[in-house]
């Protein structure tokens, strides 16, 4: 049982969110380019943490 509000509301915005801001902001960002990359990455990754942990999440335990 996949928690649909996890995954699809905050792990995939999370990815796409990270994704525009690795490819977007540095050019704009004179000086601090490695600081913006290491944010947008930190984002996407953290969007891919919550993804995989809304397909585990389950209300009920399951005991087999």
């Amino acid at each position: 049982m996949t928690s649909k509000a996890i995954t699809i509301g905050v792990g995939v915005p999370m990815m796409i969110v990270g994704a525009l801001i690795l490819i977007f902001v540095p050019p704009m960002a004179s000086g601090l380019e490695s600081t913006v990359e290491f944010l947008g990455s930190t984002i996407g990754i953290l969007g891919a943490v919550f993804f995989i942990a809304g397909l585990f999440y389950a209300k009920q335990p399951v005991l087999h």
